[in-house]
């Protein structure tokens, strides 16, 4: 995996990637537009590897 990849690490922990993932959710009112779908994809690929991260941490 290239260093330049997103997934290579997140500079946001888990937890704040969520915030922003429910923040989205409560601001579109439960429906997204193609725009938030793409920002909400984004995040989830974030969080997964904020995720990753840190059970490689635990590790």
């Amino acid at each position: 995996m290239s260093p330049d990849s997103p997934t290579h690490g997140s500079v946001r922990s888990a937890a704040e990637v969520n915030e922003r993932i429910r923040a989205l959710w409560l601001r579109a009112g439960g429906s997204l537009s193609a725009q938030e779908r793409a920002e909400y994809e984004l995040l989830v690929v974030e969080w997964a590897a904020a995720i990753r991260g840190a059970v490689i941490e635990a590790a």
